[in-house]
């Protein structure tokens, strides 16, 4: 990595005008050379005033010297200009997050995933929030998750009932290796239920139903139970996606009598 950064930094001197000052920067930035980084963000930013990125890359930097009012001003900037911008998003929310604004941080979050549904560290984030909002709330809430899918089967590997934001209200997801993937599933379905609604939207076609999605080892059906939850059913090939409809119909019935007595 040294010969590569020394070739980064010897490109940039030579060009200074360059992109490479993005990858140079944030090679600094891990290294922990600050003020190198500092130079090269804001010599870059000089060349390219209006790159997102740039702001962006500084703004990490920032974070990374504590000047966090300075890198807000930054990303502030960076979404009046590019509402959708990731790295402005999931920078900010760290920040509300560090404020103790658990709220704007998971709408700056969900609203990232919504963007880029695949960026992990924005599901990371995610349920590193998540997990602090729950370890806050009274235990007792816990106890009525389990009865939500009672008597379903697979409900504690297969099913999933989450919040549009994205927490775990009842079920299990298991993956391949029976691991518990259930906070991560919930993070990815709520951007994916934005996607499908932008895309159902933008198409004209109304209001998104259902999505099915079929793969190597198994079938997945995704539905809205009610405007502020989303359900996720998975079953291997035996079942077909038929059969798989008729089942997420059930428990979508069973997640909305279970909400209609839980919620005040």
């Amino acid at each position: 990595m040294v010969r590569e950064l020394q070739a980064m930094a010897a490109l940039f001197e030579r060009d200074p005008g360059s992109l490479v000052f993005l990858e140079l920067g944030e090679e600094l930035r891990r290294m922990g050379r600050l003020e190198s980084g500092v130079r090269v963000a804001l010599t870059g930013l000089e060349w390219h005033p209006s790159l997102a990125e740039a702001h962006d890359l500084y703004a990490r930097i920032l974070v990374d010297i504590g000047d966090l009012d300075r890198a807000r001003e930054v990303w502030m900037r960076v979404l009046e200009r590019h509402p959708r911008h990731v790295g402005a998003l999931k920078g900010l929310g760290f920040l509300s997050f560090w404020d103790g604004d658990v709220d704007t941080a998971l709408d700056r979050l969900e609203t990232a995933l919504g963007v880029d549904p695949t960026d992990y560290t924005v599901v990371q984030a995610l349920m590193t929030v998540r997990a602090a909002v729950e370890a806050s709330e009274p235990a007792s809430e816990e106890v009525a998750v389990d009865s939500v899918f009672g008597g379903f089967e697979g409900a504690d590997e297969g099913m999933l009932l989450v919040s549009d934001r994205g927490r775990v209200l009842g079920g299990r997801l298991r993956g391949r290796d029976a691991e518990d993937v259930s906070e991560e599933a919930a993070a990815y379905l709520s951007g994916a239920a934005q996607e499908a609604e932008r895309t159902s939207r933008m198409l004209g076609l109304g209001a998104w139903r259902w999505m099915v999605a079929e793969a190597a080892d198994g079938n997945v059906h995704v539905s809205s139970p009610d405007p502020e939850t989303l359900l996720l059913v998975v079953r291997d090939r035996s079942v077909p996606a038929g059969r798989l409809a008729v089942v997420a119909e059930r428990a979508g019935h069973a997640a909305r009598s279970w909400l209609e007595t839980s919620r005040p």
